[in-house]
């Protein structure tokens, strides 16, 4: 068997406040401690339930956040960018499963840390006429590559908008949301024993895991914060331009879709 884990920050037991995710301080890098640990229990899980290779994808911000002497020597690492599969790179290695550790709510809910992609940059992102959070975005890239969702960790509101798209997969809450910036969590260790139990015991339950798939061609609606990034967004002759903050464009896959709109958040950089 073989496992790819994308691993996100904000997720994470212990992690509330935007200062932990952003390197260049103290608060950041205790952070991506916790992050590596999270990442290496399911790691040992996977070993451990009979899994013959790992491959942890490193999926926050710069992608260089994982620790790479603290990882399980037996796993591969993924880190850097840009990627095209960006956050579920490593699907194109046909894992029979992937499990989501560290993720967090979409935009605009009341999830810990809360937002889509590039909280400078984006509001809100449907594909064809489903809001989806990242979650939802690279569990369905990986659905076109025949890739189930197996596990998910994080807080408690990501769960319940997440739980609808991924029917039989395995939720593992490390913490519970009171706010955006605050809320209720396991310790860094009860979150990694939570993790290492659940993936022990899914990953001897292959039969209830099944891909997210979204039917193609996409029609992809994306809201801006502003729109003066609208104007930004709008140069690419494929977009739409339907209000002040909202675009469309259309894609032949999910993939084409998430490229795209990894291409915008790479431009917003322009108007930071």
């Amino acid at each position: 068997m073989k496992i790819l884990i994308s691993t996100d920050i904000e997720g994470v037991a212990g992690v509330f406040h935007p200062e932990q995710v952003r390197p260049g301080n103290g608060e950041y890098e205790r952070a991506r401690v916790w992050m590596t640990n999270e990442a290496n229990a399911a790691v040992r899980a996977a070993f451990d339930g009979g899994a013959k290779e790992v491959v942890v994808n490193d999926s926050h911000g710069s992608f260089r956040n994982i620790i790479a002497d603290k990882m399980d020597p037996r796993a591969l690492l993924l880190q850097g960018k840009p990627r095209y599969l960006s956050m579920v790179s490593g699907v194109e290695r046909s894992p029979d499963a992937l499990f989501l550790i560290g993720h967090h709510a979409k935009s605009k809910s009341r999830g810990i840390l809360a937002h889509t992609i590039n909280s400078f940059a984006f509001s809100r992102i449907w594909l064809n006429d489903m809001e989806l959070g990242e979650a939802g975005l690279y569990g369905a890239l990986a659905g076109e590559f025949d890739v189930p969702v197996a596990m998910i960790a994080g807080d408690d509101v990501f769960i319940q908008e997440t739980l609808p798209l991924f029917p039989g997969t395995t939720f593992v809450e490390t913490k519970q949301a009171e706010g955006q910036n605050g809320g209720l969590s396991l310790t860094p260790a009860q979150s990694c024993e939570a993790i290492y139990d659940a993936v022990r015991i899914l990953i001897e339950n292959p039969s209830s895991w099944h891909p997210f798939k979204i039917t193609s061609p996409i029609t992809c609606r994306l809201q801006t914060q502003t729109p003066a990034l609208a104007d930004l967004f709008g140069q690419l002759p494929i977009v739409e331009r339907l209000e002040g903050d909202l675009l469309r464009f259309e894609a032949d896959s999910v993939q084409s879709a998430i490229r795209i709109l990894n291409c915008f958040s790479a431009m917003s950089s322009m108007l930071r």
